[in-house]
């Protein structure tokens, strides 16, 4: 087996959930009489929800009780894992699923780092839980992203070191965290906004057998 492992995120990598979190939080915010706009959800990409929920609250100008806020945190997950269960492989991002038969056949393992506490109800909806040799998300850290140790802990599951994994991220946060974890970084999306990235692409499409096989050089090169 190669001495490599990947590390997917999950939203607007695998699926792309960010459009049922808009709704979601949306919601919460007509509630609360003010506008949320898609230019406001970006803020929210690849942190915790806690920490989203404070963002959506300052764009609002609104102050809660401790009390409130978990209450709103309970009835937007609700919200959201409404959206969830109607979920379907055909949600699979463009390349996602090319780019795991392409690991498969390397005998690449991956992992997901996710801050989704949601992250394996959504892979089960899409039919591929059973891909990932293991799965870290919201439930398992106790630190966000740009903080690494979502990353590590897949390190530790892949068996591997920080430096021999592979990070596919579409968020700052996270390719920081990645960076910080000393990982080889891929941006996916726009290459402006991830350009602290080590490489870029605008989807997975874009990732061929070659391409992995050359980070795997690159690794080994290093080591």
């Amino acid at each position: 087996m190669n001495k490599i492992g990947v590390i997917f995120d999950l939203d607007g990598v695998i699926v792309d959930t960010a459009k049922y979190h808009f709704l979601a939080w949306k919601e919460l915010a007509n509630h609360l009489g003010f506008e949320f706009t898609e230019a406001h959800n970006e803020q929210l990409k690849g942190v915790s929800r806690v920490r989203s929920l404070e963002i959506l609250l300052d764009i609002g100008k609104v102050e809660l009780s401790d009390e409130k806020k978990q209450e709103f945190l309970v009835s937007k997950n609700e919200h959201y894992l409404q959206y969830i269960h109607e979920m379907g492989p055909e949600e699979i991002l463009p390349g996602a699923s090319n780019l795991l038969d392409t690991l498969d056949d390397l005998g690449i393992q991956y992992v997901l780092g996710s801050a989704s506490k949601n992250a394996p109800l959504i892979l089960k909806q899409v039919n591929l839980f059973d891909r990932f040799v293991g799965i870290v998300d919201g439930n398992s850290v106790s630190k966000a992203k740009p903080d690494p140790e979502v990353f590590l802990i897949g390190a530790e599951k892949l068996k591997l070191k920080p430096e021999q994994c592979v990070v596919f991220e579409d968020a700052i946060a996270g390719i920081d965290a990645a960076n910080a974890a000393h990982m080889i970084s891929i941006g996916v999306g726009d290459k402006q906004t991830l350009s602290k990235a080590d490489f870029n692409v605008e989807d997975l499409t874009e990732i061929t057998s070659g391409f992995i096989k050359s980070l795997i050089t690159k690794i080994e090169t290093v080591k």
